[in-house]
């Protein structure tokens, strides 16, 4: 079926539409009205969409919903969040819900600097790089003025330079190691932008340099790029409240405490399960920078880095019992923007930041770390009492019973049973032939 294809780019949509239907499905024309279906009805709308990447043929629906119920800081947030799986927003609601009745989430901006590097070779006297740095920070600097003329403006720019010596992990590679503020904006071209004239001027003023020999003067740039690793651009969230005010389903407050803690103390000396602790702080996270027209590949890839910075993969929640006071909490790195990009782009991006309330790159980072910590806490809290398969398969079976071809009576009739039966696929399907064979 699949063919190589010559300037496939250069086709119209509808020729790239024919191209792929012809070439790579079984029934083309049922697939061009699936790529069709899914257009915006708006011509405008969709060309805004078509425009956002290359190869554009149609548009990927993700639910849109939202977490109502969140108090952050004494105020009241509608969480907007765009995940397909089940339970995720539901278990955010719950978590937002109890929290709510024992005074809510705290947040903290524990840092808002961000991370860019020029990599580059150079194999003779270290010292002698040491001291041409020294004399070309200055020009450095001045090299990017008309650069960051706006963003000094408004208060961000370039916090600092630093050469950092990685010779003894690779021979002769070393780095400019380069720090920003950027507001509200995500800051990748403004970061890459920055790099990518440094590196030009580092390479110049090298050739130029009286005590570089031939070959040290012929400084090699290997690339120049911002880092998603952002353990200086912190936030923490936390919660607490006696522990005496959380008991939970039949179990006193002091045993729920004690067991959301030693379920979090197994996450941060077990790997295997702190992924999938971890994962389930990220399904909060995620839903939330998805909704708001952030990257969350960039976040996810800084978060788990960030997991592992004291040696080993871990936990990105805490929690304690102190004075008889439950504590659960993170501190989480997100380099967010809430201006450019997609945030005045995407119609949606638009809204979500409107319901919002619009918030600056700081109150997003706090809304999204609380989202995260929610989540978490929704999922620890199935876990240590009733079990994780409980709430999240009742979530699944509106899921299930589409597969299965129910029809709304049907979906009724099984919606009812199930509240007080088990939900698997088996039973599921056991309850929906029982149905259709009377």
């Amino acid at each position: 079926m699949n063919t190589p294809v010559e300037g496939f780019s250069k086709l119209s949509k509808t020729e790239k539409i024919n191209w792929l239907a012809t070439h790579c499905t079984k029934n083309p024309e049922a697939s061009k009205k699936v790529l069709e279906r899914y257009w915006n009805e708006d011509p405008q709308v969709q060309k805004i969409h078509d425009e956002f990447i290359e190869n554009t043929l149609s548009n990927y629906y993700l639910p849109f919903a939202v977490a109502p119920n969140f108090l952050i800081n004494g105020k009241f947030r509608v969480i907007p969040m765009v995940i397909e799986e089940s339970s995720v927003v539901a278990a955010a609601s719950k978590a937002a819900k109890f929290w709510l009745d024992h005074g809510g989430f705290k947040t903290e901006i524990l840092g808002t600097e961000k991370v860019g590097q020029v990599h580059f070779m150079f194999y003779g006297e270290e010292q002698k790089l040491k001291d041409f740095f020294t004399q070309v920070k200055t020009k450095l600097l001045s090299s990017v003025a008309s650069i960051t003329k706006n963003m000094e403006k408004r208060g961000g720019g370039i916090n600092d330079i630093e050469l950092r010596s990685l010779d003894d992990k690779l021979k002769g590679y070393y780095q400019l190691h380069c720090t920003f503020e950027t507001l509200d904006a995500m800051g990748a071209n403004f970061i890459n932008s920055c790099l990518e004239q440094f590196a030009k001027t580092l390479k110049s003023e090298a050739k130029t340099y009286s005590r570089f020999n031939a070959e040290e003067a012929e400084i090699e740039v290997v690339m120049s790029i911002l880092s998603n690793y952002v353990p200086n651009c912190l936030v923490r969230a936390e919660v607490s409240c006696p522990v005496s005010a959380i008991q939970e389903r039949g179990i006193s407050g002091k045993e729920f405490a004690e067991k959301i803690v030693r379920a979090i103390e197994i996450a941060k000396v077990e790997p295997h399960r702190a992924v999938t602790h971890n994962k389930g702080v990220m399904n909060g996270i995620d839903a939330v920078i998805l909704a708001t027209g952030n990257d969350f590949r960039a976040i996810e890839a800084g978060v788990h880095a960030y997991a592992t910075k004291d040696g080993h993969y871990s936990s990105l929640t805490h929690a304690k019992i102190e004075n008889d006071v439950f504590y659960f909490w993170t501190e989480i790195p997100l380099a967010l923007g809430t201006v450019g990009g997609l945030t005045s782009l995407h119609p949606m991006v638009k809204l979500a930041l409107e319901i919002l309330d619009n918030p600056t790159a700081k109150e997003l980072m706090q809304i999204v770390a609380v989202a995260g910590l929610a989540q978490n806490f929704a999922a620890l809290r199935s876990l240590v009492t009733t079990g994780i398969q409980k709430g999240h398969m009742k979530m699944h079976l509106l899921n299930m019973l589409n597969q299965m071809g129910a029809n709304e009576d049907e979906k009724k009739q099984l919606i009812t049973y199930f509240k007080d039966h088990t939900v698997t696929n088996a039973s599921v399907k056991e309850a929906l032939d029982k149905i259709q064979s009377q």
